[in-house]
């Protein structure tokens, strides 16, 4: 059993959508998204520097945006499961026919801007923990006022907060913990400081009209795979501001019998816990159009 994953933010690096502009019709397709959206994603795909890409506004649709064409380029496959880490639960709800690519540009451009606005609100950040037991971890965290905005599984927890909450727990790590690593990202997603952008969300998605998922879609929530469009939309705005729940995800994926797990450019994180979680399943990370070949034998062997 495949399953298609598309990675979130932190995942770009400078001039990742280079080789991917060669492939007949990226392109105008990315053109025409940039058009849609007022912003050039080829620009900030090939030339941004990594200053540039990590800006919240620029950097969740131009993921959406890689994703949807390392997908397209894959030909037509059928998974047995899609699901997509934070922002990525937009590409994995385009891919799998809730909303058009169009309107996931759409509304990833909207949820980029309203998250980076809230995140200007306070100074906030997000750090990974190294190591460590969450059940000694999440508690310790929380007691620091910290929120466990990411538990990805296989032992690894990112804290969010303020920088004053992130200071005291690199001085004050849990037990067990070896290293605590400050991320290159904007704010405290997926904690309260996002409560604005959930508002705003709220209202972009009122001129949507989702269809049902065509293959299995598992949200970040709480892991469950999600039978209505409705209610892939209604948990894409709520997730903003809730923890991002990797490892039920992945324990659902087990659940079901994965055997193979592709994901989607720019790949390797996801599959990097994978590989420490999901023993036994053949993982494949597509970063450039050189992985295709390879993940087409793969989906010919798992789909």
């Amino acid at each position: 059993m495949l399953v298609l994953v598309a990675p979130g933010q932190g995942a770009q690096s400078p001039g990742f959508l280079t080789p991917w502009l060669d492939l007949p019709g990226a392109a105008d397709r990315l053109g025409a998204w940039s058009d849609a959206i007022g912003l050039d994603l080829a620009h900030y795909g090939t030339q941004a520097d990594a200053d540039a890409i990590r800006d919240t506004a620029v950097a969740q649709p131009l993921l959406v945006a890689a994703g949807l064409l390392s997908a397209a380029a894959l030909g037509d496959i059928a998974p047995g499961a899609v699901a997509g880490h934070s922002v990525g639960e937009i590409t994995a709800a385009a891919y799998t026919g809730v909303i058009g690519d169009d309107d996931a540009l759409r509304l990833v451009r909207k949820r980029g801007i309203a998250m980076a606005e809230a995140a200007a609100v306070t100074e906030t950040g997000m750090a990974a923990l190294l190591g460590g037991d969450p059940d000694v971890t999440v508690p310790h965290l929380e007691k620091l006022g910290l929120t466990p905005a990411n538990v990805n599984g296989a032992g690894q927890i990112v804290a969010a907060g303020t920088k004053e909450q992130l200071a005291a727990l690199e001085a004050d790590k849990p037990e067990g913990v070896r290293k605590v690593v400050a991320l290159k990202v904007a704010g405290a997603f997926h904690t309260r400081h996002m409560a604005p952008a959930v508002a705003r969300l709220e209202e972009a998605v009122k001129d949507l009209t989702p269809a049902d998922p065509k293959f299995t879609y598992v949200s970040n929530r709480d892991g469950k795979a999600v039978a209505t469009g409705a209610e892939v939309i209604e948990r894409l705005v709520g997730q903003v501001a809730n923890p991002v729940r990797w490892d039920l995800c992945m324990e659902t994926f087990q659940e079901m019998g994965v055997t193979a797990l592709i994901e989607v450019c720019p790949g390797g994180t996801l599959t990097g816990l994978a590989k420490r979680a999901l023993k036994g399943v053949k993982t494949l990370a597509v970063k450039t159009p050189d992985d295709l070949d390879a993940a087409r034998a793969l989906v010919a062997e798992h789909s």
